[in-house]
């Protein structure tokens, strides 16, 4: 009876082995899912965040537009400086955001990084040079969100 005994032991240390390996191969995979969850959302909660700021860069470049067509004169005027401070207030919010602009006037064409919308023939300059920045480019935590439209020197 010994003999039986000890071989339904090593049975029973056998499956008992069995189930903890594969209760702990199942819990690795249960974190590796949970891991993987996290990053996903993480993903979707970052392209939910460019599309909306997609949507509010048109408004920041009204803003911008019209603060270059501002005369001097109305610079100074208090209500003039309060429609600033709110581009300013949406300027803040999106580089909170990850959003940074792209440099553009003086620098060198990148078609990464901007689009040409015109070419400019000037001999004094060189050729490829940025002169001027028709719409402002941004990126967002390191990628392209939107081009720069330029005009630069052919």
């Amino acid at each position: 009876m010994s003999e039986d005994l000890k071989k339904k032991l090593e049975e029973c240390e056998k499956k008992a082995a069995e189930y903890l390996a594969g209760w702990q191969r199942e819990r690795a995979d249960f974190l590796n899912y949970k891991k993987e969850e996290m990053e996903r959302i993480a993903g979707l909660v970052v392209y939910a965040n460019e599309g909306m700021i997609l949507k509010i860069l048109p408004i920041l470049d009204n803003f911008n537009v019209a603060e270059k067509k501002l005369p001097e004169n109305l610079k100074k005027d208090e209500h003039i400086k309060g429609l600033l401070q709110i581009k300013n207030q949406i300027q803040d919010l999106l580089k909170n955001q990850g959003l940074e602009e792209i440099k553009s006037l003086g620098e060198k064409f990148d078609p990464n990084l901007h689009e040409v919308v015109e070419e400019v023939e000037m001999k004094d300059k060189e050729p490829g040079t940025i002169i001027e920045e028709i719409q402002k480019g941004y990126k967002i935590n390191g990628h392209l969100l939107r081009p720069a439209k330029v005009k630069v020197i052919k």
